[in-house]
């Protein structure tokens, strides 16, 4: 039960791999009930994911179809005029989202009228009572404070895989790095939105170090995307295989066991779920998904909102509401 349950943060990867590798419905059947004793029953938070910078981008991530480097056939789109974002963050209000995402296809942040804008991008959505979330690269100290007195709520920055992997898919940035963009995010008061990608090839031994460094953070991060490659042609990681269900359960289900207050995010890979599929996935203890339009999950095609809709009223789910909503009398 919560009351006898103590969040840590000193997990060994011998105890985490001894939690992944327990036979499936138990581990299932354990994530399920911390689940119940943590986060709302039946609920799901819907949130809306817009690229409002296009491709590229100067890093040499191989599975990202954004990379200039790659011949992806994606087009680069400048940054979005600030008013066009604040109609796609209403349109997103208005289809049941509670949280919206920004992201822009940087290595980092500069000081410059590209991030003023985006300041001002933040304060607009903050203002139509969304939970507003942006992901733009690497962030320093007085940039993340900056947007958190514009508003913002969460800053998504992956980690990806583990550390010990990192160098085998990015070359242009060290996992450090990474991690210190989020130590800034944390010390401006900001939530922490970090996960990462299954499918690179990795071993087991690296999903397990890459839940560690989440789950042994001094705070967890409040969100923790689960992804599974999307596999853009073009990009080093085109032929890879296609993530088996089962493995992202037990990633989901691991996360849910190990950071239980977390919003999990069952994120890229839902393209290739079926409902029973997903729903293995909310059993686990996923609690969120993006949905809008479908080619507003940056460039890589996402369910629709009708399709989810569907998918929620099957399975007896509703879409949450945050604090921040009600308190703006949004039913």
């Amino acid at each position: 039960m919560k009351e006898n349950f103590t969040i840590r943060h000193d997990w060994s990867k011998e105890e985490l791999l001894g939690i992944y590798q327990q036979p499936l419905l138990e581990l299932v059947y354990h994530a399920a009930q911390v689940h119940r004793d943590w986060q709302p029953k039946n609920e799901i938070q819907i949130s809306t994911l817009l690229s409002i910078k296009t491709g590229g981008c100067p890093e040499d991530c191989s599975y990202c179809g954004q990379a200039a480097r790659y011949h992806t056939g994606i087009n680069v789109q400048s940054l979005l005029p600030t008013e066009e974002v604040i109609k796609h963050a209403q349109k997103a209000k208005e289809t049941g989202s509670t949280r919206f995402c920004m992201a822009a296809a940087w290595r980092e942040v500069r000081d410059n009228r590209d991030f003023d804008r985006v300041i001002d991008m933040v304060k607009g959505v903050n203002a139509l009572g969304l939970e507003v979330c942006c992901t733009l690269g690497m962030l320093t100290e007085g940039q993340a404070i900056r947007l958190q007195e514009a508003g913002l709520y969460a800053y998504n920055h992956n980690l990806d895989t583990s550390e010990e992997f990192y160098e085998e898919i990015i070359s242009t940035r060290t996992f450090d790095q990474r991690v210190d963009t989020i130590n800034q995010v944390r010390k401006a008061g900001i939530t922490v939105c970090s996960g990462g990608i299954i499918g690179l090839g990795e071993r087991l031994e690296d999903r397990i170090s890459m839940l560690r460094t989440l789950a042994n953070m001094e705070v967890h991060p409040e969100s923790v995307p689960i992804n599974a490659l999307a596999r853009v042609p073009g990009t080093p990681m085109e032929t890879m295989p296609k993530v088996d269900v089962w493995d992202m359960v037990r990633m989901i289900a691991t996360a849910r066991i190990i950071m239980p207050s977390s919003m999990i995010r069952l994120s890229a890979g839902r393209m290739e779920m079926s409902e029973s599929e997903q729903a293995w996935c909310f059993m686990a203890g996923a609690n969120s998904i993006f949905s809008g339009d479908r080619k507003t999950l940056l460039v890589t095609d996402n369910p629709g909102w009708d399709e989810d809709v569907q998918l929620l009223n099957t399975l007896g789910l509703k879409p949450m509401t945050t604090k921040k909503m009600q308190a703006c009398n949004i039913s």
